[in-house]
C-alpha cells in the first residue's frame, strides 16, 4: 500500500488498522486485475468508501467526532440543528407531513431537529432516516434511543427512497460531497481521465488514460456552460478537477421523493464558475484522517474520508430538469443568521453556556471556518413563502 509522505504529518496506523487497510487494498488489487490494471477513480471510491464490510462508511470504524476523522456541523454544536429545525418548521407549517434525512451520519442532526420541533410543538408525523450503512444505522439507533419515547416513536429507518412521495422536508447534510466522482486532467489537445493503477512494487498510483466518450461529452458541456472560448480548454495544460455524474440522478431521486415541500442541501461547494476557475488547478479533492486534511486519496485505503466539493450549478440544473424550484442558495453563515442563531446565543441560561455556544457559533459562522465554504440550497415544490434561512443572502445569480 502507499505510505504517508514524511512531510504530511499524518499519524501512523495501529496494527488492526493496518490489517484492515491491507484487506481493502487486496479488494482494490482484485478489481484492478479484473479491469485490465486500471480503475476509474469513482470505481476506486466505490470500494474504499462503500464496499460492504470494507469501505470507510461501512466497516464500523469511528468516523465522526473527536475519536473519528472529522466533525460535522450537527456534532460541532446543537445550534446548527436548532437552526435547521426552524427552517423545517416553517415548511411543515405549510405542508404538514414528514421529514426525510438522507445519510444521517451519527444521528446528531435528527436528534437535534426532533428535540427543537418538540419544543416548538410542531413535530413531523414521521422522521425517516435513509441510511445504507449498517454501521452508521446502528450508531444512529443508539443516538435516537436516548431520546424521549414521544420522539423515538416517530423515527423510522429506510434502506431506499420511500415508495411514495412525501410532503414536508428532505434533509441532506454533507451527502452530495461523498458521492463517487470522476477526476480529469487536461493535457495539450487531449482530455485525460485520472484513475488508479499499481506500480511495479505493488503500490497504488495515479494513472491517466484517454477519457471515454461519456466523460468527454460531460466536460464539453461543462466548458460550454462556462462560456469561456479558449481552445481547446478554458484551463491551462495539466489542470485537474472533478466531475460527479451521480449528482443529476441523485437530485432526480430527491425530486421523485418530494411531493410537496422543500429539500435542504447543506454541503461545502461552489457555483460552477468558481469551482472550475482556471486558477483552481488542483481541484477540490480532500481527504480526512484523524482530523488532518490532506490530498492523498490512495493512502490508507478504507481508513480515510475522501470527498470533493459540490458543483451547486450542476445541482441547480438537475433540480430544474426534475421539476423543482431553486428557492434559495446562500452561505451557511447567512442561513444560520436567517434562522435565528443569534437568538439562541442571547437565550443562553448562564454566562458559561453563552461562552461555550459563542465559541461553537464562531466555528459555524466565520469565513475561515465553516461559514463561507459551506453552502445551503433549498429546492422546493409548491410552497411559495420565502424561506427564512435565505432572507439575508441570495447567491442564485452566481449559479
Amino acid at each position: 500500500m502507499t505510505s504517508a509522505d514524511p512531510g504530511s504529518n499524518l499519524p501512523p496506523l495501529q496494527a488492526e488498522e493496518q490489517q484492515h487497510s491491507e484487506r481493502v487494498l487486496q479488494a482494490v488489487r482484485a478489481a484492478l486485475a479484473a479491469h485490465g490494471g486500471w480503475l476509474a477513480f469513482d470505481d476506486y471510491l466505490r470500494i474504499v468508501l462503500y464496499a460492504p464490510g470494507l469501505g470507510y462508511y461501512s466497516a464500523g470504524s469511528a468516523i465522526f467526532g473527536a475519536s473519528g476523522d472529522f466533525v460535522t456541523a450537527p456534532e460541532l454544536s446543537v445550534l446548527f440543528s436548532r437552526c435547521v429545525a426552524r427552517q423545517c418548521m416553517q415548511v411543515l407549517q405549510q405542508t404538514g407531513g414528514d421529514i426525510l434525512e438522507l445519510g444521517g451520519g451519527s444521528g446528531a442532526l435528527a436528534a437535534g431537529v426532533l428535540t427543537t420541533l418538540q419544543e416548538q410543538g410542531l413535530l413531523p408525523e414521521h422522521y425517516y432516516l435513509l441510511e445504507v450503512s449498517a454501521a452508521l444505522r446502528q450508531r444512529q439507533q443508539q443516538r435516537i434511543g436516548a431520546l424521549p419515547a414521544a420522539l423515538r416513536s416517530r423515527v423510522q429507518w429506510l434502506e431506499s427512497m420511500p415508495g411514495a412521495p412525501i410532503s414536508g422536508v428532505i434533509l441532506a447534510n454533507e451527502v452530495a460531497d461523498a458521492l463517487p466522482f470522476k477526476r480529469f486532467v487536461t493535457h495539450a489537445e487531449a482530455l485525460l481521465e485520472r484513475g488508479v493503477a499499481l506500480s511495479a512494487h505493488g503500490q497504488l498510483i495515479d494513472a491517466d488514460r484517454a477519457a471515454q466518450p461519456a466523460l468527454q461529452a460531460q466536460v464539453a458541456q461543462l466548458v460550454a456552460s462556462l462560456g469561456r472560448h479558449s481552445a481547446p480548454w478554458p484551463w491551462p495544460s495539466g489542470y485537474q478537477s472533478e466531475l460527479c455524474p451521480l449528482l443529476a440522478p441523485w437530485i432526480a431521486a430527491i425530486a421523485a421523493a418530494l411531493g410537496r415541500g422543500a429539500a435542504l442541501l447543506l454541503d461545502y461547494g461552489l457555483a460552477r464558475s468558481e469551482y472550475y476557475h482556471p486558477q483552481r488547478g488542483g481541484g477540490t479533492l480532500r481527504c480526512h484522517f484523524r482530523h488532518r486534511a490532506h490530498e492523498q486519496p490512495l493512502l490508507y485505503p478504507g481508513l480515510q474520508d475522501i470527498s470533493a466539493w459540490v458543483d451547486f450549478t450542476r445541482v441547480a440544473e438537475a433540480a430544474v430538469d426534475a421539476g423543482l424550484s431553486i428557492a434559495g442558495y446562500c452561505s451557511q453563515a447567512a442561513f444560520l443568521l436567517g434562522t435565528g442563531i443569534e437568538a439562541d446565543l442571547a437565550d443562553s441560561a448562564t454566562a458559561l453556556e453563552r461562552a461555550r455556544l459563542a465559541s461553537e457559533a464562531r466555528q459555524l459562522l466565520l469565513p475561515e471556518a465553516m461559514g463561507e465554504s459551506f453552502k445551503v440550497m433549498a429546492l422546493t415544490r409548491e410552497p411559495d413563502a420565502a424561506l427564512r434561512g435565505f432572507q439575508y443572502q441570495d447567491l442564485r445569480g452566481s449559479l
